[in-house]
């Protein structure tokens, strides 16, 4: 697995562990439907330049029937519902120790991928889990817990995210910029609308500008950056180091907020960083098999599954091919992989969604 993947999911935590404090302010303006809304229009907002650049105003074109199903799973689970109960519980708590109860979604993603996703955990794999729901818990309690109706809401928003971050995750025919837009665009506009339905919209600028902000960095950038960490090393392990994101909120707490680090604190620290490196160390070796077959996802050539060349078409009517000069360069087209059965070690990304069972490769 490459450094990169680790440093992007990394981001994507920090800009999400912002969302809770900043959004527990603007909720004070807004209903849960209306900021959901907005957080989710400006994550369409934020990757807007990139989509407009690259791609066209008509919707995604995916080959297959189960990417559609995909996408429209990722708008329903991660777009609108899980924005909203989120919200709704963070409306009855404290940003704080509902900051907490969102490692419930490491659990909740962990689970999903074994048992629904072809995911593969090993006995470490598991014990690096367990660490990182004690890290949460040892926090939890050092911090007070939320109340039983908002944890009840917020784990149901952490189910929604989970079953989001695996879709996700196995969208081959669409790009992150083009995931992300589509997501916030429909998504935001659904609850906004919801929203303005149920409770008439107080024109505040401060407000809206202010939600539409964090929304773009929150959702827009974190929701792009943990897409490609992601599809690189899989769902369960993008989501171990994505639910460090508490702990950023923490760091901010005391920053901005005059909140005192305790001695349980850097305890759970410890247990979570012991839990990352268990997680990452859970590759795993066994002889298996990869079909035929042709998809469109961000890639590299040095990963040993992409040694296809490049065919440029030209004015002057002829194809011919193009030296990859830097194959560590990651970009993203349509490409076909040939029939292969090899070992070596990996993770549960793109190409290895096999099963685990007996002899079946």
């Amino acid at each position: 697995m490459q450094k990169h993947t680790i440093i992007l999911a990394l981001l994507s935590a920090a800009l999400f562990g912002a969302a809770a404090p900043a959004s527990k302010w603007l909720l004070a303006g807004l209903t849960p439907f209306q900021l959901a809304g907005f957080l989710y229009l400006g994550a369409a907002l934020a990757v807007a330049p990139a989509f407009f650049s690259k791609e066209t105003l008509s919707l995604p074109s995916i080959s297959d029937k189960a990417n559609r199903l995909r996408l429209l799973g990722a708008v329903v689970f991660g777009g609108i519902l899980g924005p909203v109960l989120l919200l709704f519980g963070l409306s009855l708590a404290e940003a704080g120790s509902v900051s907490l109860w969102l490692n419930l979604e490491l659990a909740a993603t962990a689970v999903i991928g074994v048992l629904f996703f072809r995911d593969n955990l090993s006995i470490n794999g598991w014990i690096g889990v367990l660490a990182a729901m004690l890290a949460a818990s040892l926090l939890s309690w050092s911090q007070g817990s939320a109340s039983i109706a908002a944890g009840a809401l917020v784990l149901l928003a952490c189910i929604c995210w989970g079953l989001d971050n695996h879709l996700t995750a196995l969208i081959d025919g669409i790009s992150p910029s083009q995931s992300t837009f589509w997501k916030g665009s429909i998504a935001g506009s659904v609850n906004l609308s919801i929203g303005i339905a149920l409770d008439p919209l107080s024109l505040d600028t401060k407000t809206i500008v202010g939600a539409l902000l964090v929304g773009a960095m929150s959702y827009g950038a974190s929701i792009v950056l943990y897409i490609r960490a992601a599809q690189g090393m899989g769902a369960t392990r993008a989501q171990v180091i994505f639910s460090s994101a508490p702990f950023f909120g923490v760091a901010l707490s005391v920053l901005y907020l005059g909140e005192s680090i305790s001695e349980v604190h850097l305890l759970a620290a410890a247990v979570f960083i012991a839990a990352i490196t268990l997680l990452l160390r859970d590759s795993h070796s066994h002889t298996h098999m990869h079909k035929k077959m042709s998809h469109n996802h961000t890639h590299r050539h040095d990963d040993g599954h992409h040694n296809h060349n490049h065919n440029h078409n030209h004015n002057h009517n002829h194809n011919h091919n193009h030296p990859d000069m830097f194959p560590s360069i990651r970009h993203t087209h349509h490409h076909t992989h040939s029939h292969v059965e090899h070992k070596h070690s990996h993770w549960p990304d793109l190409h290895h969604r096999h099963s685990h069972k007996g002899d079946d490769k």
